[in-house]
Parts: structure tokens; C-alpha cells; sequence
């Protein structure tokens, strides 16, 4: 099985890739400068306190306000709060707790008045960011994500990831970090820790101390609003936590964004930073990759199952929606009974790779074909629980079928959704159903080529136009491409984008750079003329 990572570089960010043995099981877009992130930690102020809710509504710069419950301050709060309240007023110099002496645990059963009143700063994280129209939910249980431990300020415990079975690794494991670990701190050991040495353990502790104290030196200057400690991107975060042994390559179009992967990696797996590669093909990467196409494919409110079966995805404001449908796959089996267990079984799997590359998350439906016999209902739903439990890193529930057929699901949501419109809005006539002739783009295409080399004097062309356009123009040995060469005595390279409707295109020059383009008028006709 093969595990690789693609990386496109954007104007506005960069568009992230994971694909298991060629097919895209997660798919991101990292917004340039993208805010309250999940992980960020900023000092926020009390703009409400709602004691019918036993919450508050922090002020951390979001156009609407934060949410935060009272039983997300967490047990540790009144230590976060005293030792905040230190460093503001340069009482305590410094970010280690060595010294600090802890204040009791609250009471789990308490009120939100008795901790926060309006005006109060409090440093907070996010711990879901933004959603539809509700602010970001906040936590002051504080922690720092590293590749193999989360360091946990005001606490002393030693968590160990319940998926390290082992109990003499998970003694070694606890016995290592209770020799390491600062005072004041404590830690959860990750899934990823297992068979680690000391070295490495300790490298990834030292790291997130300094984040902790780097965040803590803002502190004592800081403005309400102010971000302390920074999540990583999404890239960086997205190869801290999925990255193992089994990653084959990060591919990356973009020399800056390259090389920052290359140092990451270098730093938290040294042996493993030879699989990023810098890829310079003349086709898009995501195009090269086939990704654009699955993109497409994956994202619309259909989705094709491979043997002949499909899904229907009707998203709701309260929950998701998924109908199984059999189509043309009922002409191919002998009953009933066995089309619907042939076909569950893939959507089975196709609904947990959907959940993962959607990122959907709250309350799912599955209505899946109706079957009779006992031991298909659970022969799919280990089918999903197995599949979500091997891939999916976000905390869910599958509930086995019911009487009716239908599978509830409900999985984390700690980001919007992602949601790619598939369906193109027509570039010649802009939605309003009626178009110039299509054929007349090829006219389009000329002109501009003409006006480019002739007018403009352009030395090189790049031409990025629909795969069938690309087509045409390639066709046969002495090719239109090839008349533009004797024409004009300069090469026009043609790329296929799959991305662009069949009457869209693009020029681009030497330096990869769009030429903006007048709209080019063909010769009028006879009768426009008069």
C-alpha cells in the first residue's frame, strides 16, 4: 500500500493531497494566513458571561464571539489564572512552573460566575474553529501538540494513547517521561511514541518547552486579541500526525514550500526527509497526479460506486444524509439479497473514505439497501467501523444498522467542512443558459495567439485549455500546433486542465504568469458588418 502527500502551491495558500495507493482519501486547503485555527492559543477577554448556559462569550478578535463553557476551563484553571495574573504584573519572571505552586483543582460542579466576570483576560485555545454561523468553542485546558508527546501546562499526570497495547512498552514509556518531564508539566504520550528512545522523546519534549516559553514571554506584553502560541499550518500539521513509516513521498511544486517541508521533516524525522521531492513536470501537479479528476468526481452530490452501486450526499443544517442506490448494478447478481450485500459492502467503504475527504463531522444517516439476513447487517457494519477505525483520526461513534436499514454516525467536528462546487457555471454564458457558438472559441484561441505574437510581441506561449480542446489542436502528424510553429516561427506549448470548462482557456508566459487578455474579437460577419 502506498502512501503519498501532494502539495500545490496557490496565490491564496495551497491546496494538500493524501493518497492511499492513488486514490484521494484527504484532501485540505490552506488559506494564506488563515486564523483561529484549532490549537491556537490567544489571550481573550470576557465580553459575557451567559449563567443560564454556565458559559461565557470571550472576545479573541473573530467577528463574533467565542464560546466557552464551564466545564472546558478545566480542572486547572485557577493555576492558569493566578499564574497569568503573575507574569502580567512581572511578579513571576520566566515560563518554567518549577517553582509555581499549583492552586486546588475547581469544582467540576460549579458556576461560571464564581471564575470569570466581563473584562477579564484569559488565555484560551481553540479547540473548534469557526463553523457556519457560530464563533470558534474555546478551552483553557491549554496544550502543546508535538510529533510523539502533548505537553500539558499545571498538571502532573502521565497519559499513555490507549492504541499501545503493550503494557511493558507503556510501563517504558511512562518510565522515560517521568524522568524527562519538567515540573508543573504534564504529558500524553502519542500513538506514534511506540519503540521511540530517549533521544528522540526528549528532542520533541525540549520543542514544545520552548513553545511554552515563548508563548508565555508574549504574555507579559500582550493585548486582548493577541495570538501566544501558534499552530502550526496545515501542511506541517498534517505531516506531524500522519506521517510514519509507511509514507512513501511528499511531493511539492513550490522551491519555498519544499523547502520548508524539507526542514520540517528533517527536524521531527531526519531519517525520512529524502521522500519530499520537488516536482517540476510541465503539467499541473494535482493534474499529473490525476487529483483534479477525483476531485471532481468525489465532491458533487452523486458519487459512483466502481460496481455500478452510488451514493446520494444531502448535507442539512442539523445533520448529513447519505442514500445508497444499487443502479445498474441489480442486472448483475442472482438475487436481491446478494446485490444488496455486494453493494453495501462498497459503500461501506466509500462512506468512511467520504467522511474523511469532506472532513463532515456531527451527525451522519446512512440509509443503505435494505437486506434480511442478520449477519450481512454486521458484516457492514464492521466493514465501516473497521475502515473508520484503521484511517479516520477523528473521534466517532458507528451505531450498528437498525430495523430500517439506516446507520447513525457521529464524528468530530472541529473545522468547517470541506465543500468543493463541482458544478461549473458556464464561462461563455455565466449562468444564464445561452451561449455564442462554441465552436467559435477556437476562433477566440487564434486571434489571441495572433494578437500575443504579433502585437505583443511574446516570445513563448503557454496554452491551458480542457483536455478536449488539447485534443484538437495535437491531433495528426501536421497538427494545428504545428501550423502555429510555421506561422509564426515560436512554439505555443499546450497543457491539458481539467479544472476549466471546454470553452475556457488560459495563456500564461515564460514566467508561469497569466497574460490578461482583452476579450479577442473574431472578423465580424457579413451581416454584423451591415
Amino acid at each position: 500500500m502506498s502512501n503519498e502527500l501532494i502539495i500545490s502551491a496557490a496565490q491564496e495558500g495551497c491546496r494538500i493531497a493524501l493518497l492511499r495507493d492513488k486514490t484521494l482519501v484527504e484532501f485540505h486547503q490552506d488559506e494564506e494566513g488563515s486564523k483561529f485555527v484549532v490549537g491556537d492559543i490567544y489571550l481573550g477577554t470576557v465580553k459575557k458571561v451567559v449563567q443560564g448556559l454556565n458559559a461565557a462569550f470571550i472576545d479573541i478578535g473573530y467577528e463574533k464571539d467565542a464560546f466557552l463553557h464551564y466545564l472546558d476551563l478545566g480542572p486547572q484553571f485557577g493555576s492558569l489564572q493566578k499564574f497569568t495574573k503573575l507574569v502580567r504584573s512581572k511578579k513571576i519572571t520566566g515560563s518554567r512552573l518549577d517553582k509555581f505552586h499549583r492552586e486546588k483543582d475547581i469544582d467540576k460542579h460549579g458556576k461560571i460566575g464564581q471564575q470569570l466576570a466581563k473584562g477579564q483576560l484569559v488565555p484560551v485555545q481553540i479547540v473548534k474553529e469557526p463553523i457556519s454561523t457560530k464563533g470558534p468553542r474555546l478551552s483553557c485546558e491549554l496544550s502543546l501538540a508535538g510529533r510523539y508527546l502533548v505537553l500539558v501546562p499545571f498538571s502532573s499526570a502521565i497519559s499513555v494513547s490507549k492504541r499501545i497495547t503493550s503494557g511493558e512498552e507503556r510501563k517504558r514509556l511512562h518510565r522515560l517521561i517521568q524522568s524527562i518531564k519538567p515540573e508543573n508539566f504534564g504529558v500524553i504520550i502519542r500513538t506514534v511514541a511506540e519503540g521511540k528512545e530517549v533521544a528522540e522523546l526528549d528532542k520533541d519534549l525540549r520543542t514544545l518547552v520552548k513553545m511554552w516559553d515563548d508563548g508565555i514571554a508574549r504574555m507579559v506584553s500582550a493585548n486582548s486579541r493577541d495570538k501566544l502560541i501558534g499552530e502550526l499550518s496545515k501542511t506541517s500539521s498534517l505531516l506531524r500526525d500522519v506521517l510514519n513509516e509507511s509514507y512513501d513521498n511528499v511531493h511539492v511544486d513550490d522551491k519555498k514550500i519544499f523547502e520548508e517541508v524539507k526542514e520540517y521533516i528533517h527536524r521531527i524525522a531526519p531519517e525520512k526527509d529524502k521522500i519530499v521531492k520537488l516536482y517540476t513536470g510541465k503539467a499541473k501537479i494535482f493534474e499529473h497526479y490525476g487529483i483534479e479528476k477525483q476531485i471532481k468526481s468525489a465532491f458533487g452530490q452523486t458519487v459512483s460506486l466502481r460496481g455500478g452501486g452510488y451514493l446520494i450526499i444531502e448535507h442539512t443544517e442539523a445533520l448529513h444524509v447519505i442514500d445508497v442506490n444499487s443502479g445498474n448494478k441489480s442486472n448483475r447478481e442472482e438475487n436481491q439479497e446478494t446485490t444488496a450485500v455486494s453493494v453495501n459492502v462498497e459503500a461501506a467503504r466509500e462512506v468512511a473514505r467520504q467522511l474523511r475527504l469532506r472532513d463532515m463531522g456531527g451527525i451522519i444517516v446512512v440509509d443503505f439497501i435494505d437486506m434480511r439476513n442478520p449477519e450481512h447487517k454486521k458484516l457492514i457494519y464492521k466493514t465501516i467501523s473497521d475502515e473508520m477505525a484503521a484511517h479516520d483520526r477523528a473521534k466517532h461513534t458507528v451505531l450498528p444498522l437498525s430495523k430500517f436499514g439506516l446507520m447513525q454516525i457521529t464524528r468530530e467536528r472541529v473545522r468547517p467542512q470541506v465543500n468543493i462546487v463541482t458544478k461549473e457555471t458556464c464561462p461563455s454564458c455565466n449562468g444564464t443558459g445561452k451561449i455564442t457558438a462554441s465552436i467559435l472559441v477556437t476562433d477566440q484561441i487564434e486571434n489571441a495567439i495572433d494578437h500575443l505574437f504579433v502585437k505583443q510581441n511574446e516570445k513563448q506561449l503557454v496554452l491551458a485549455l480542457h483536455p478536449f480542446l488539447h485534443a484538437f489542436y495535437t491531433r495528426g502528424i501536421f497538427s494545428q500546433r504545428v501550423r502555429w510553429y510555421f506561422k509564426y516561427r515560436r512554439w505555443v506549448e499546450l497543457v491539458k486542465d481539467t479544472s476549466l470548462g471546454i470553452t475556457e482557456f488560459h495563456f500564461l508566459n515564460k514566467d508561469g504568469e497569466e497574460i490578461e487578455l482583452g476579450t479577442p474579437k473574431s472578423e465580424p460577419s457579413p451581416l454584423e458588418a451591415d
